[in-house]
Order: C-alpha cells, then structure tokens, then sequence
C-alpha cells in the first residue's frame, strides 16, 4: 500500500514522489502540494481565509 498525505495548507492528495516535506524544529511534520501553498504558509496566511483551500471553501459554505 502507497502512502498518500494531504498538503498541509489547501488540504489537496498528495501523489506519491510529489510534494515537499517540512520539519519544524519542534518535530512537527507539514506537506506540501506546491511552492504556492508553501508560500502561503510562510506568509503566516490562514486557510480559512484563503479561498481557493478546503477549508476556505467550507467556511464559505462552497462544499
């Protein structure tokens, strides 16, 4: 069985070999889809308010 993660900020599957993995240096563990959501998160931006995310759909009431 292949491990899939989901992107850490828009919430997105992760295929397998793709992505970026982060370490924070309290161990904490964070994917990433993509250089725009590793931008995002870096940026201290929130999910909810961003709207092209999951969970900024579903503060929206899009899903």
């Amino acid at each position: 069985m292949v491990e899939t993660y989901v992107c850490s900020f828009c919430g997105e599957q992760l295929e397998p070999g793709t992505g970026k993995m982060y370490v924070r240096r309290d161990g904490t563990i964070f994917y990433f889809c993509s250089a725009k959501c590793q931008s995002n998160y870096s940026l201290r931006r929130v999910p909810r308010r961003v709207e092209w995310t999951a969970a900024g759909r579903k503060a929206r009431g899009k899903e």
